[in-house]
Formats: C-alpha cells, structure tokens, sequence
C-alpha cells in the first residue's frame, strides 16, 4: 500500500492527527507502525479482542464497533459495521489511481477468467490481479490496498452471497470493464431462483463508467435476457452463439491444452492455445480478450498472451502421481462446474476413469436435482468408477448407479481412502471435484503419500 493520510484514507472521520498510513489488515499478526487495524467480529475470533495489542505493536488507528479496553478514544473510529468501514477506505484508496481495471464476476468461471485477464494484461504492463479467493468485502478492499502509481491495469473478482454484495463492490473498485462469466445454480439457497443471481451479478454496472464494456456469455440460457444499460457497450462472447462478437471456432481440446480461433467482429480472426483442457475453459479465456481488447489493447497481443494463463489453487489442476492422472478440481463445485468437470475428464485418453465427487453447498432446493444430473452426467462422460462422498451425493449415487456407472457412496473420509486405495491403478484418470468444505484437497495430499514416487 501507498502512504496515504489518514484524513483521505478515513475521509470524513474526526481522527487525532494527520499521520500517514502505511497499511490496512484485519489480522493482529500483520500489524506494522503506522497501519490501520480493522476489528471484525465473528463467531469464533473476535478482533476486538486483540485490539490493545495491535495499538500497541504501532497500530495509528483501530477501526471498531465499539470503544476498546487498552485502545486511546482518539485512537479508535468506531463504526457500525466494519466490512462497510472496509470498502469505504478502499473507495477512498482507489480514488487515487486510475489504471485500466477490469471487474469480473459469474457463477462459475470468475477465478479462471481473472487469471486470463492478468495473463493478458501483464503482457502491456504492470497488473495487479485478487490473489486467491479474495472476493469479497475483506478480499476485494485489500487488493485495491495493493495498487500503487505504478499500476496500468488491475483484474478484481467479484464474489458474492447475497443481493447488493456486488453493487457494493462494484462501486468501491469502480472497474473500466465489467465481465458476467455466466449465471448457474450457485448460491440458490440465499437467493432462491436463477433470475434473482442474474439481477445480482447484473450489479456490477452500477461501478462502469458510461460507455464502459460488458462482457457478457452469448451461450448462457439467461444472459441474453439481461436488461444491460443503454450507457454500456453490450460485447457478447460464446461458441455456440454465430451472432456473438467474439467467437470461438475449430476447438481442439486435449490433455495438454487447447486450441482454437477466434473470429472477433471488430478485430479479425486469430490462432489461440491455451494450457487448460476443457471447452469451459475457452470460454474463460474469451472474456479476457474480450474485455480487453475492448478497453483498447492490441487484438493479436491479446489472443497470444492468452498461451501465458497459469492454473492457480486447486483448480482443474492436472498432475501426475504414481503413473496416475489426477485432474485437482478441489476448491468448489456446482453443477455447471461438475458437468464441466466431467467433460474434460472423458476428454482425456486414459482407459480407465474414475471420478471422486463430492457434495455441493449452498444449492437450497436445487441441491438434489443438482447431485442428481451430475451422477448422470458422469455416465454420460463414460466413467468407469464414481467414489461419491458426503450425504448430499446419496443422490448423486442413486442417479450414477442406475445409468449403469459402478459406484459407491462413502460418508467419511477414511472410506474415500479406502476406496481409492482399491480402485485406482497407474495409467487411470481421477477426478476430484467438490466443493472446498468437503476437504478433497487433504485427502488427495493423503493419498498422494501412499502412491510410488517418481
């Protein structure tokens, strides 16, 4: 972070004196003199409760809820909500920069198509991308925190739980471009039908500047439905779709990635290969040339620099471990995920495949339909063993078993173990995909250590 005053960066306070602020953190072990310590309070930490420490190691000022033991009333702005306190400081931040920034956000696809946009944007100069899942009103705040005067472009996902998360920081980050990757099933269960999650993430136009693009997938079922403002450049990207802008044609996608071109209506047509397996995968990768060629970047720089794209977490990371593909897929899952999932899993040419696939969170009363068609999209992907596991994928494993897929349902990790140990022999391709809580990631790590080395 920039030295900013504390007067610009908590603009509209009444603060003590006006020192410079080198920091802001939310986690006592990352206090540094002059920062600014935010108390956030929750169910199992409360950061209120370590308040007099961070004053002390040189904290400027603590954001709280309220006064704190040990913690000078001329040192605490007290707030009646810190994520808002948050996003405020970082509004104020922001303002002070202007670099090319795109504002991705979707139900599936926003941490790929993130990671295409930095692949990209890096080619023209210094990018600054959210780093892992940071999406939110902490994550989001904290990597505007990170921007600096030598700052061109920035990529920022946008994540969201409930209406009017994104209008917040949307207009907090205030992007030049906005990217819609598609509108699926996650989070039904706080936002109960797929027209209220596309009114949702339909709120990041209230951060663009008029004329800004947006960025939105042709091949989506809903959308094409979307009221986009007039004050927006609608750019329409997809495969399927022939009217689209940006289109994807002759895909080849294979263990080592894919290929393809792309018929841009404005710019011409160009080669692309990108080192991900997967049709979904193009699709990610469209949005960030896309929106970035439409903010004024090079249309054949772009669609070069997409052959740059680095995996990131455990996102459909493929990795070979004792003469077995394993294609890491662990940090969430919804249905339009897992059906994406599954394609690249048949695509492989493996003769064996077995997937392990986990529950769905967060799906309300979509969830059983959700685990159904995924047990039969694993038959229809020509799985050879489904290991589901956790009680929401008894489903799942009802709906495998009767379209022919042997498989068994495991309610505990240790069982997951067993079965793997059973079935998996080298030269077999796994799946692993579930959502994070489900701990796919610990137990492949496990596994891994029980697999001959080299």
């Amino acid at each position: 972070m920039q030295k900013i005053p504390a007067n610009e960066l908590l603009a509209g306070l009444t603060l003590a004196e006006p020192v410079s602020i080198h920091a802001v953190v939310t986690d006592s072990r990352e206090v540094k003199p002059g920062c600014v310590f935010v108390c956030f309070p929750g169910e199992r930490v409360d950061g209120h409760d370590f308040a007099a420490g961070a004053y002390q190691n040189g904290a400027a000022y603590i954001i709280a809820n309220h006064p704190v033991e040990g913690v000078p009333a001329d040192r605490t702005v007290i707030v009646p909500d810190s994520a808002k306190a948050m996003i405020r400081m970082a509004s104020n931040y922001r303002m002070l920069f202007s670099p090319k920034m795109i504002g991705v956000t979707g139900s599936v696809g926003k941490t790929t198509t993130k990671e295409f946009c930095y692949a990209v944007l890096s080619v023209f100069g210094k990018a600054l991308k959210t780093e892992g899942n940071q999406n939110n009103d902490i994550g989001v705040p904290n990597t505007l925190f990170r921007l600096d005067n030598d700052t061109e472009y920035a990529v920022v996902e946008m994540g969201m739980d409930h209406a009017g998360e994104i209008e917040r920081l949307t207009r907090c980050a205030r992007p030049s471009a906005g990217i819609i990757t598609m509108i699926g099933v996650s989070h039904l269960e706080n936002l109960g039908t797929r027209e209220n999650i596309l009114k949702a993430k339909m709120e990041i136009c209230t951060g663009l500047p008029d004329g800004a693009p947006l960025v939105l997938n042709a091949d989506n079922d809903l959308l094409p439905t979307a009221d986009v403002p007039a004050r927006l450049k609608a750019v329409w990207f997809g495969i399927d779709a022939e009217d689209a802008d940006v289109r994807a044609v002759d895909v080849v996608t294979g263990t080592n990635g894919t290929t393809f071109k792309i018929i841009d209506k404005e710019y011409g047509t160009f080669d692309a290969a990108i080192p991900t397996a997967g049709v979904h995968t193009v699709y990610d990768a469209l949005a960030a040339y896309a929106a970035a060629t439409r903010l004024g970047l090079d249309a054949a720089r772009c669609a070069a620099a997409l052959a740059t794209y680095q995996t990131t977490g455990m996102r459909q990371h493929i990795v070979k471990k004792g003469g077995v593909t394993f294609i890491e897929d662990c940090y969430n899952a919804s249905p339009d995920s897992m059906r994406a999932a599954l394609s690249v899993l048949k695509a492989l040419p493996n003769t064996r495949k077995i997937a392990l696939l986990g529950d769905m969170l967060e799906l309300g009363d979509a969830s059983e339909d959700g685990h159904r068609h995924t047990g039969e999209w694993a038959a229809d992907a020509g799985v050879d063993q489904l290991i589901a596991y956790g009680p929401r994928s008894a489903a799942m494993a009802d709906a495998a078993k009767a379209h022919g897929v042997v498989t068994v349902h495991c309610k505990n990790a240790e069982e997951v173990l067993q079965y793997l140990r059973q079935f998996v022999r080298p030269g077999d391709a796994v799946l692993a995909k579930a959502s994070h809580a489900m701990g796919l990631e610990q137990l492949l790590q496990d596994f891994y250590k029980e697999l001959p080395q080299g």
